[in-house]
C-alpha cells in the first residue's frame, strides 16, 4: 500500500474506490506483492533445485491459489479439504504436499488415493502406512527437532512439547519400521514454526536433516518448512533471506554431493507469501470518548480477524479517508460482544465516523480463521490483478448462516 497525492493505492488501485464499489468490511489482496515475495525467495537460493510449496492454511481463496500456481508455486496442505481445493485450483497431485496432524488413517488413505505427496508425523501412522501400502506408495516423514526457534511461542512447532512431528531422538525406531515394511521414504521434513529471526535456526535444522538423510537412500527432496519473519510495523526485524539463501544453498550443495545425487530443496511459506499483500478495509461506525480512552468502533471484529486477540499480533492501522488529518491516539475495537481490540493506543490521522481504515498484514490467517460468532456474516474478498480489482468471494448473507440448519418439529 502506498500513498500518492493523498490517496492510498494497492496494486495501482485506489483503495477508497474499492471500498465504495464492494463495501466494507472487505479483504483485499494485491497479487503484485505476492509475486514480488515469491520471486525474492526464489532468487535468494541460487544454484539449487528449489521448490516453493505455498502453505495454503494461510489463505485458501481459490483465485489466490490459482494465481500462486500460475507463478510457479506448489502447495502445502494440512487437510484433505485443502488438498481438494488445491486440485480444483489446478495443482497437479504431485505438486501437493499433504501434512495432516492427528487425523484418522482414513484421511491418509484419501491422500494416497488423490496421488499427493503424503507426509507422516507419528510412529503409529507410519506403521499403519507400511502395513497397508508397503513399498507400493512412498511417503515423507516429518521430524521434530526439539528446537525452540524464538519469537511468538504460540506459533512454534518444533519444541519438545509440540504435538507435531516424530522426535529426532526416535530416528532408530523410524528406521526399524521403514526396514520392516520396506517403505520408500521420498522426503524428510521439519517445520519449527513461524517468525524465525535467526537464520542460524534453519542451518541447525539442516544439519539434523542431513545427518538423518544418510539412513534413507530413496530421498527425492528435503523440506525445511518455513517461518520467515515479515514486517508488521516500521523497524521490524525480518529474516535475512539473502544471508540464509547464500549459506543454506552452499551447505545443501555440499550435502547433495556427499549423498551421491542432487535432491530438491523445499520450503513451504504461507505468511511470507501472502501476509503483506492483504488489507482488511473497515469503516468507523462510532468514535466514542470515555474518561480514559478514545475508541474507534468499526464494522468488523474478531470474527473477521482474530490474530490480534488470539496471538497478541500487531497489525498496523491506517486511516485511508483522512491521510492529512492531525494525528490522535485511538483504540480501535470491533463490534463483537467480546473484548476484540484490533489496536491499543494507536496514533492515527484523526478518525471521523464513516472513515475507512485499513488493517494491514491481513493476507494470512485472516479470512482463513474467520467465523460467524454473534451470527455476524463473513466479508467479501477482492483480488487486485494487473491494476484491476476483482471480486473473489461474495459477502455472506443470512441464508449462508441458515443453509445447513434443519428445522426440528417442536
Amino acid at each position: 500500500m502506498e500513498l500518492t497525492k493523498d490517496r492510498y493505492r494497492a496494486g495501482g488501485v485506489d483503495l477508497l474506490e474499492v471500498a465504495a464499489q464492494f463495501g466494507t468490511p472487505l479483504y483485499v489482496y494485491d497479487t503484485d506483492k505476492i509475486r514480488s515475495q515469491y520471486l525474492s525467495l526464489v532468487r535468494s537460493f541460487p544454484d539449487v533445485d528449489l521448490k516453493i510449496k505455498y502453505a495454503c492454511k494461510a489463505n485458501t481463496n481459490l483465485s489466490l491459489l490459482r494465481f500462486l500456481r500460475s507463478i510457479g508455486a506448489g502447495l502445502d496442505a494440512v487437510s484433505m479439504e485443502e488438498v481438494e481445493l488445491g486440485l480444483l485450483a489446478g495443482f497437479a497431485p504431485a505438486e501437493i504436499l499433504f501434512t495432516p496432524n492427528g487425523v484418522s488413517f482414513e484421511e491418509i488413505r484419501r491422500g494416497v488415493q488423490a496421488g499427493v505427496v503424503v507426509n507422516i508425523d507419528n510412529l503409529s501412522t507410519l506403521e499403519q502406512f507400511g502395513n497397508e501400502f508397503a513399498d507400493r506408495y512412498p511417503c515423507c516423514i516429518r521430524l521434530n527437532p526439539h528446537i525452540l526457534a524464538g519469537g511468538n511461542t504460540h506459533i512454534q512447532t518444533g519444541h519438545i512439547d509440540s504435538k507435531f512431528g516424530i522426535s529426532i531422538h526416535q530416528l532408530r525406531h523410524i528406521e526399524r519400521i521403514v526396514k520392516s515394511y520396506r517403505l520408500r521414504i521420498n522426503g524428510l521434513h521439519i517445520h519449527t514454526g513461524s517468525e524465525i529471526l535467526d537464520a542460524s535456526v534453519f542451518l541447525r535444522v539442516a544439519e539434523l536433516l542431513f545427518e538423518a538423510a544418510g539412513q534413507f537412500p530413496d530421498l527425492e527432496f528435503i523440506d525445511f518448512g518455513s517461518g520467515f519473519k515479515v514486517a508488521y510495523k516500521e523497524g521490524d526485524v525480518v529474516t535475512d533471506l539473502e544471508e540464509l539463501g547464500r549459506d543454506m544453498s552452499a551447505r545443501f550443495r555440499e550435502f547433495c554431493q556427499a549423498y551421491g545425487r542432487p535432491l530438491q530443496l523445499w520450503f513451504e511459506p504461507g505468511k511470507y507469501l501472502v501476509s503483506e499483500s492483504g488489507l482488511l478495509l473497515v469503516r468507523a461506525n462510532v468514535v466514542k470518548q470515555t474518561l480514559a480512552t478514545v475508541f474507534v468502533g468499526v464494522d468488523s471484529g474478531q470474527n473477521h480477524l482474530i490474530r490480534p486477540m488470539f496471538y497478541d499480533a500487531y497489525h498496523r492501522i491506517v486511516n485511508l479517508s483522512n491521510p492529512a488529518g492531525k494525528p490522535r491516539v485511538y483504540t480501535v475495537v470491533g463490534y463483537i460482544c467480546e473484548t476484540d481490540t484490533f489496536g491499543l493506543d494507536r496514533r492515527l490521522n484523526e478518525v471521523r465516523e464513516g472513515d475507512v481504515l485499513a488493517i494491514c498484514n491481513a493476507g494470512a490467517y485472516g479470512f482463513a480463521m474467520s467465523n460467524n460468532y454473534n451470527s455476524r456474516l463473513r466479508p467479501a474478498e477482492v483480488l487486485i490483478y494487473k491494476e484491476k480489482a476483482y471480486l473473489a468471494r461474495k459477502r455472506e448473507v443470512l441464508d449462508d448462516l441458515l443453509r445447513n440448519q434443519v428445522e426440528v418439529p417442536l
